[in-house]
């Protein structure tokens, strides 16, 4: 005689079994800004490359989700995640006050410093030497912030473009003296390239916690804990295995965790 709870036992098990396996099939939606170069760009034939797309990558597969891109401008970026676009931005966003009240984030990934970079023509000593000089600012970006709250009152004029190719654009088309920009991505972008030779960083390095933030981090929706915890844990993981250093040292020179 079948005994009637060993068969709901099965079933159950199965059931299981099943939500667990389609929980880790179930693909990962990755927001990025593809215009931020080394930490999110495209290779010539279009594919999305870069620090933070290898980063989500060795996330995805530790915690076995397929990752699946999708390109936002970034102004946008949070505005896409709360209306479920995506399930997480991995696009060097860094951790804000601001931002706080809108996402929650996992623990950083990595914190470097920005810097204002300017021709060499120009002599700089202090945000008054900018005087009338014109900066492009990623619009919405902690640098647009920052140039807004301590270069606009010296009379330097701040303009947002929706991404930092464009900044760039109009630096080599002599619309613009120069620009805000996060000091490895300004150097991977613009600086190490051929139209970048007559401009320089100046000043010190930008770490002010009221408008950078402390780090990057993942951003996700408010009430996430869940996929908060797994991928906290996944950023731990692929830092204690050597997956992180791997893909650091494949775009810098230096540790970009950061302090």
């Amino acid at each position: 005689m079948k005994k009637p709870w060993l068969a709901l036992v099965r079933v159950l098990a199965i059931g299981s079994v099943t939500l667990a396996a389609s929980a880790q099939d179930k693909v990962l939606k990755v927001a990025i800004d593809p215009t931020y170069e080394p930490f999110t760009f495209k290779t010539a034939d279009g594919k999305p490359t870069g620090f933070d797309v290898d980063i989500a990558l060795a996330v995805c597969a530790q915690i076995k989700r397929p990752c699946e891109f999708v390109e936002q401008v970034w102004d946008s970026m949070i505005p896409g995640l709360q209306a479920r676009k995506y399930d997480v931005i991995i696009s060097s966003m860094s951790i804000t006050a601001d931002r706080q009240r809108a996402v929650d984030f996992t623990d950083k990934y990595y914190n470097t410093p920005s810097k204002i970079v300017v021709k060499n023509t120009i002599k700089f000593d202090g945000p008054t030497s900018l005087k009338g000089k014109k900066l492009g600012v990623l619009k919405g970006s902690t640098q647009e912030k920052y140039a807004n709250g301590e270069l606009k009152k010296f009379g330097v004029l701040i303009t947002p473009y929706e991404a930092q190719d464009q900044v760039y654009l109009d630096i080599r088309s002599g619309r613009l003296d120069g620009t805000v920009a996060d000091v490895l991505e300004v150097t991977g972008g613009f600086l190490s390239k051929p139209e970048g030779k007559d401009y320089g960083v100046v000043g010190p390095e930008l770490f002010m916690p009221q408008y950078f933030g402390n780090g990057a981090g993942f951003a996700l929706r408010k009430g996430q804990a869940a996929l908060k915890a797994e991928l906290n844990a996944a950023i731990k993981a692929i830092r204690a295995d050597g997956r992180y250093k791997a893909i650091n040292d494949r775009y810098f020179k230096i540790d970009v965790y950061g302090p």
